[in-house]
């Protein structure tokens, strides 16, 4: 099967969120699977400082009255072909932003229609979040099938009203923004992780589409993200001063002394280390954190740190804070994808307080490196994390229901408390570390799903049954 992932994002080339890892993953389970699978990205300005890329173009298009060319590479350390929509649109060097965005990812999105009409056809074309949602839109009355993922309901995209005006917008055309176009439109909707698919027919998660999800909700899956074991691997992970694995946790601990050094926090292996790896928005429930991080470390002797930029609203609040608690707070308001794994590796929590959470990355790296994920129980953190039993020795983390500060707060004091029973600690480390949050699993469901929506049986081959045994194997 031929299948064209188009994303604003590719991991690790262009990456900003959770879709980054999913575009950059995926796609090179699907071709173990034995399948002929590509991804369209933007040309960005940064790219070239990234990877080699072709001076001349394989392709030259034209789309909303602009030319075009299209590169062809490689996704590096993958056989994943790349092709790169040139236009000086991108050539600055950032993903997102910008007066223009609604025009620039417009534009992107037809002329990746274009180029699936005209230069390379696919059975199918993945397209992800609000960038690409116009592509449904355009293939209906095509032989080329279409699946829309939502990773973020939140973000929707240009106003109908504003597309009219810059693109072509078919007559049978419905929905008010390029979004809801999108979910209505394609042939398939899915989300990141089971529990978010259900939760965005509800008001409380909707983004005001939840009638309209409700109405295709016989066309909605929702699919468990995954991340790339390869890539993430404690044992091998060459960002990391000390390399472990479940069966030698022990050596986990000066990672956390390291890290302690690194960032300007107290050496102390017996304080309990909490951290945050995100983007400092409302969203990830900074809001709760800071009215009770003062607290907490007012009657403990825990240390915190963050890293990720966001609002400046929030930057601020964690500088002051940070201030007031000099060698147990560490604020580093950056994107580092080396410190990040060297928190997941030295913290001792994860703390994920999300207003709500389509799906999470950074639960599955902690359990990965060994870190306890505390989070509320919503979206795919609940398909993630399991409450810690300590008595049965079952559970992963630590959960809370209600977007309150007091809860958030409770749920850090029962972490603290189980911190203490280091034996028992070890142990609920280990269970995390040992979880399979590979994407084998999900790349069988999406492979699936466009089976399903060409007509074709959703039953593996014996070459694909084969081939996913031989892949399941060799990550062991």
């Amino acid at each position: 099967m031929k299948i064209l992932f188009v994303s604003a994002e590719v991991a690790p080339l262009a990456k900003v969120g959770g879709l980054g890892d999913v575009v950059g993953t995926l796609p090179k389970i699907l071709r173990q699977l034995g399948h002929d699978v590509r991804i369209f990205l933007p040309y960005y300005g940064f790219l070239p400082d990234k990877m080699e890329i072709p001076t001349e173009p394989i392709w030259w298009g034209n789309a909303m009255m602009r030319k075009f060319a299209v590169y062809e590479t490689v996704l590096p350390k993958t056989d994943v072909p790349l092709y790169l929509f040139g236009h000086p649109a991108f050539d600055r060097r950032n993903v997102y932003g910008g007066d223009d965005e609604a025009w620039r990812f417009t534009f992107f999105s037809n002329g990746a229609a274009e180029f699936a009409w005209n230069y390379w056809q696919p059975d199918v074309i993945h397209c992800h979040d609000w960038h690409t949602a116009m592509i449904p839109v355009w293939m209906k009355n095509s032989q080329i099938a279409t699946v829309f993922t939502i990773h973020n309901l939140a973000y929707q995209g240009p106003w109908r009203w504003y597309l009219e005006k810059i693109t072509w917008c078919p007559g049978y055309m419905q929905g008010d923004s390029v979004l809801s176009s999108g979910i209505l439109f394609a042939d398939r909707v899915t989300t990141v992780s089971p529990t978010y698919a259900q939760q965005i027919q509800t008001p409380a998660y909707g983004e005001k589409l939840e009638g309209l999800l409700s109405f295709v909700r016989g066309n909605l899956v929702g699919i468990l993200n995954g991340i790339d074991n390869e890539v993430y691997n404690p044992a091998s992970d060459r960002f990391l001063m000390h390399n472990y694995t479940a069966d030698t946790i022990e050596k986990r601990i000066q990672n956390k002394t390291d890290l302690q050094e690194e960032i300007g926090l107290q050496i102390n292996k017996g304080a309990l280390l909490v951290a945050m790896v995100t983007r400092l928005v409302e969203q990830k429930g900074i809001d709760l954190l800071l009215q009770i991080l003062d607290r907490f470390l007012s009657y403990t002797d825990a240390q915190f740190v963050v890293l990720g930029t966001g609002d400046r609203y929030y930057e601020t609040e964690l500088w002051h804070i940070a201030s007031r608690f000099p060698g147990r707070v560490s604020v580093q308001l950056l994107y580092n994808d080396a410190l990040s794994r060297r928190i997941y590796s030295g913290a001792d929590v994860l703390a994920m307080p999300s207003r709500f959470e389509p799906c999470g990355i950074s639960q599955l790296l902690a359990m990965r490196y060994g870190c306890v994920p505390l989070v509320r129980n919503t979206g795919g953190l609940v398909d993630t994390v399991s409450y810690h039993d300590p008595i049965n020795e079952k559970g992963t983390g630590f959960g809370f229901d209600r977007y309150e500060p007091l809860d958030l707060y409770t749920a850090l004091i029962r972490a603290l408390e189980a911190y203490r029973y280091k034996q028992d600690w070890t142990r609920l480390q280990q269970r995390g570390m040992r979880q399979d949050f590979s994407w084998s699993k999900s790349a069988v469901e999406y492979l699936k799903v466009y089976k399903q929506i060409k007509g074709l049986s959703d039953e593996l081959t014996p070459d694909e049954e084969q081939k996913l045994n031989f892949l399941i194997s060799s990550k062991k």
